[in-house]
């Protein structure tokens, strides 16, 4: 995937459409990110034991990766990925509008 953990992104299609936020985990065999702040949904939690509290918690859920576009500061705006190979051999991912390396 394209994404990782703490990208900034945007959304751009669904409910939640132009809300930017940080991924905080990818699903890679789901094809699936959760975002922060973003596809919230009310979960009713009983309460555990010694630790949790019950009632009704909101959360985020998990949204498809093809929904987000990573976000480029200097674009100000949501931008493609593509990949370079350094001198060094390293592989990093480059914005395909400004060509600044992401990574």
């Amino acid at each position: 995937m394209r994404i990782k953990k703490g990208d900034t992104v945007v959304v751009i299609a669904g409910k939640d459409k132009a809300k930017k936020g940080k991924v905080l985990q990818v699903l890679p065999k789901a094809n699936r990110v959760i975002v922060e702040g973003v596809n919230m949904v009310t979960k009713h939690q009983k309460p555990n034991a010694q630790t949790q509290k019950g009632g009704i918690i909101n959360q985020e859920a998990p949204i498809n990766a093809s929904n987000v576009m990573i976000f480029d500061k200097k674009a100000n705006q949501g931008v493609r990925v593509g990949y370079k190979i350094l001198e060094n051999g390293e592989k990093v991912r480059v914005s395909k509008k400004t060509g600044e390396v992401l990574d």
